[in-house]
């Protein structure tokens, strides 16, 4: 899952033309929020706003990588949510480890919503419901819901019309926000979310309460330059801020190869992930067509196939011991499902975010592997 070293990552020129912004920025401090050029470019030359959207550059927070946004936006919801610590943030029944453990640090704690394999464990209205009166059994409010498409570890994709209903039903039944991570929505066959469109869906009383994250980890394979942004309402934004002041400041590197490539044509710059990859999503999908696998292949870079079978024939309760083996045994990395949760345990995530030759050779090996595991 690292675009940055299985794929080319951050072209050398993007790179050149944000070194050249630092030299002429200088290297005094900058404000908590980042920088106003890095919000105009946000919001003028990344996601195009309009007026009509309620949003600009007061609505933008730079964060150092998506991992450090989530943590921030959790903060915010405990804060100017409910107002009360070890308040829940609901997330897929398979979620990102880092969902899964990144809340408990700032006080939150994490509840699973139901959702069917068969799905991709995608939330319904009807999940959203138990959740809501799980957390009252609990003595609990609904701080957050988190809502990631392409999903990450699954590839699970929901439409733009389904995201907006799902994010509407968890407001509507108490959630104090919504967060929309978007970090993988460059990286599929269709077009990238239109957040002038998506905002349209929600009233006036329903945009304050939503938070967007995206950044360049995946769109760009710019793992190590952790450059991310949350976009929030002004409230948000300057509680954030505030907090920031004392805690962590993101680097000008960052926003500045954000900068270089939204004021070349982002879409065009990040080709250079997007092909490959799209290339090799189509070889993964005709991969487990040919061997009957059963996998979650929608878009992003990941898809999360079903193991069970050898699981069983091996006697293992779960994919972890499998991830040694085919890593010890075969040269292979996979991310166990176990990993996520137990309700992954039968799956792996396997990342397709190589050139097509090499996912098919990482294919191959895979059923090797698999095949040798309960031949042996």
């Amino acid at each position: 899952g690292d675009g940055g070293a299985s794929l080319p990552g951050v072209p050398g020129e993007i790179l050149d033309r944000a070194a050249a912004l630092q030299h002429q920025h200088g290297s005094a401090y900058d404000m908590p929020y980042g920088t106003d050029l890095f919000r105009k470019a946000v919001v003028e030359d990344y996601w195009k706003l309009t007026p009509a959207s309620g949003l600009g550059p007061e609505n933008v927070l730079a964060t150092v990588g998506g991992r450090d946004a989530l943590v921030r936006a959790y903060d915010a919801m405990l804060a100017l949510g409910h107002g009360r610590t070890g308040d829940l943030i609901v997330v897929t029944r398979v979620p990102w480890i880092s969902y899964n453990w990144g809340p408990y640090g700032v006080g939150a704690n994490v509840l699973l919503a139901p959702g069917s394999a068969g799905d991709g464990w995608a939330y319904t209205e009807d999940a959203l419901q138990a959740c809501a009166e799980s957390a009252a059994r609990l003595g609990r409010k609904i701080a957050g819901v988190i809502i990631t498409s392409p999903d990450n570890p699954t590839g699970k994709d929901l439409s733009p019309e389904r995201q907006a209903a799902l994010g509407k039903a968890a407001l509507r039944l108490g959630a104090a926000f919504v967060l929309y991570d978007w970090m993988y929505h460059t990286v599929t066959d269709h077009a990238p979310m239109d957040l002038n469109a998506f905002a349209a869906a929600f009233d006036a009383g329903e945009r304050p309460r939503l938070m967007f994250l995206d950044g360049l980890t995946k769109s760009l394979g710019a793992s190590n330059i952790r450059s991310a942004h949350l976009i929030a309402s002004a409230e948000v934004v300057r509680y954030l801020t505030a907090r920031a002041s004392h805690a962590v400041i993101p680097p000008f590197y960052g926003t500045a190869v954000a900068m270089a490539a939204y004021q070349a044509g982002f879409l065009e710059v990040a080709r250079a992930i997007n092909e490959p990859t799209s290339a090799s999503r189509a070889v993964m999908r005709r991969f487990v067509a040919e061997h009957g696998l059963t996998a979650i292949l929608d878009q992003g870079y990941y898809a999360f196939l079903h193991v069970g079978k050898w699981l069983e024939k091996r006697g293992w309760k779960d994919s972890e011991p499998l991830g040694e083996y085919l890593a010890e045994q075969h040269g292979l990395a996979v991310v166990p499902g176990a990993y996520f949760s137990s309700f992954g345990g039968e799956w792996i995530r396997f990342s397709y975010a190589t050139p097509p030759a090499r996912t098919l050779g990482a294919a191959r090996r895979l059923m090797e592997g698999l095949d040798a595991l309960v031949a042996g």
